[in-house]
């Protein structure tokens, strides 16, 4: 069976959320099997500084952290549909990828 793997990855949860929402709809509208959107880990990304710049006085730290969120959904290979979820509107920040499988 042939299939369609959408990887969707971003640092704002909402905008994850909402464009799985949006393939999770186009693929009941069309009747198309779907698998997911399956949460995959979150990577976090982290930077620890100090406070002060010239190492004088007490040692405070800053932390900053970065979380990616990801998310892998499957589509069967449609062709309607997938032209479709290549129309969904893709916000700024957002990390879209598709790519075909034969499994």
């Amino acid at each position: 069976m042939e299939k369609a793997r959408i990887k969707i990855a971003s640092v704002d949860i909402e905008k994850v959320n909402q464009t799985c929402q949006y393939i999770k709809d186009i693929a009941e509208k069309r009747g198309v099997a779907i698998r997911g959107p399956i949460p995959l880990p979150t990577k976090r990304l982290r930077v620890t500084t100090r406070k002060s710049p010239d190492g004088e006085g007490s040692a405070t730290w800053e932390r900053y952290e970065m979380r990616i969120h990801k998310r892998v959904i499957d589509l069967a290979l449609d062709e309607r549909a997938l032209r479709l979820v290549m129309r969904v509107p893709i916000p700024e920040g957002l990390n879209i990828e598709i790519e075909m499988l034969d499994s």
